[in-house]
């Protein structure tokens, strides 16, 4: 659904909540407009939720707000990066993965990424101690779930021996202030070689080279997860953890009651910490054990 320009998802069924398809790419400039159009519409929703820039930190509307956070690199020149931002490994990281002749270069979007993303997607069934839900998609459906915004896009490959063993996809906000990563993603088998680490760099410097001041990468922390090594891997990449206003606006009574009652949060988020570590593990070990012989992530 299009509201003012954006387009506009919804999850839940209890509770319907329209959210932005890409946040952290685009932002609700008159918000009041876009309550105006969802009241109007046939389509349900309950909550409308959204996020302000990342340059924009502190709560300017009235609206209920909670607190979230994103992984956010300032960004002044790829050699300030290198030289200041980032933790020693990294930079030993993108200079290993260069030894072992790994390139990275900004691509097309054209049928040499849709092979090559459709390639690394397909390698392995399990990623994270968890079925990657991208396995086993064909090319089709690789081109269209890669090729949204293209206008507004920035494709990254990672090459080794003319192979594509890395991508990552940045989504460039209309204004420049900032990008953010999507789908990114590396061969496991070429691990031991850093090519995610290469993919950063060239990002980065994609940034740097349109002036574009920040480069998110996701939440910092997600749900009751302070740290884990994704967490680890953006730190040490010169991300910092900042804390952001997620508003929450009402649309039905349906959505007042809900969020009154903290029903607008996922079920993963009401569960203990521990449990989910424990959770996880076991999951793992499943997969691990029903997969055995196949690399993992």
């Amino acid at each position: 659904m299009e509201v003012c320009g954006k387009q506009v998802q919804f999850r839940g069924k209890l509770v319907r909540i329209a959210y932005l398809d890409v946040e952290g790419c685009q932002f609700l400039d008159d918000p009041e407009a876009a309550l105006a159009v969802l009241r109007k519409s046939r389509v349900r929703a309950d909550l409308l939720t959204f996020i302000p820039r990342v340059s924009n930190r502190s709560p300017e509307y009235s609206y209920p707000m909670e607190w979230d956070n994103y992984a956010v690199l300032p960004i002044s020149t790829f050699d300030d990066w290198m030289k200041r931002q980032v933790h020693p490994k990294v930079r030993t990281k993108i200079r290993k993965a260069e030894k072992k002749g790994i390139t990275a270069r900004e691509m097309l979007f054209d049928d040499e990424l849709i092979k090559g993303v459709h390639a690394i997607y397909n390698e392995t069934p399990i990623r994270q101690g968890r079925r990657f839900r991208h396995y086993g998609k064909d090319l089709e459906a690789i081109r269209s779930m890669t090729g949204t915004y293209p206008d507004e896009s920035i494709f990254i490959g990672a090459f080794l021996d003319g192979e594509m063993i890395g991508f990552v996809k940045l989504l460039v906000e209309e204004n420049k202030s900032q990008a953010r990563t999507l789908h990114v993603i590396s061969m496991v088998h070429h691990w031991d070689k850093s090519p995610t680490n290469a993919l950063l760099a060239q990002a980065v410097r994609s940034c740097a080279e349109r002036k574009i001041p920040y480069l998110v990468y996701g939440q910092f922390s997600y749900g009751k997860r302070e740290t884990d090594s994704l967490a680890d891997f953006k730190k040490h990449s010169g991300f910092e953890k900042v804390e952001i206003p997620r508003y929450y606006v009402p649309l039905t009574l349906r959505g007042r009651v809900a969020l009154h009652l903290g029903l607008h949060h996922t079920l993963m988020e009401w569960i203990p910490a521990p449990a989910i570590v424990r959770y996880r593990k076991i999951r793992s070990h499943w997969y691990a054990k029903k997969f055995t012989g196949l690399e993992h992530a």
